[in-house]
């Protein structure tokens, strides 16, 4: 199992905007598509216009294979035209859990 921790940076003082459009049209679409959401999450300290979202995945390849799949949707790609304006800046990071994790890891010790 492995995480996808994505961070959109939102134009300044258009997150709730963001946010709004994103439940109305393109929360449903994303989650039809990509599965298991672990959350969705905003910051009160530091970079204040980031939105954090987690995704949980079998492994890489279940990864590529569900975003390719989103990727091809029309209605993601519309739902992404009106997105893109309020994104300034966008990173991803893959997460392993370690094998003590509550999320569970590969079970393998180092």
């Amino acid at each position: 199992m492995i995480l996808d921790e994505r961070t959109y940076t939102i134009e300044p003082a258009h997150v709730g905007t963001y946010l709004n459009l994103y439940v109305d049209e393109g929360m449903a679409i994303q989650t039809g598509h990509l599965g298991t959401l672990i959350g969705w999450f905003t910051q009160d300290i530091g970079a204040v216009n980031d939105v954090v979202h987690i995704w949980q995945y079998e492994d890489l390849a279940d990864r590529e294979r569900r975003r390719a799949g989103m990727e091809a949707d029309p209605a993601w790609q519309a739902f992404r035209a009106k997105a893109a304006p309020f994104v300034r800046a966008m990173r991803s990071r893959i997460l392993n859990p370690t094998w003590f994790s509550p999320l569970g890891g590969n079970g393998v010790r180092p």
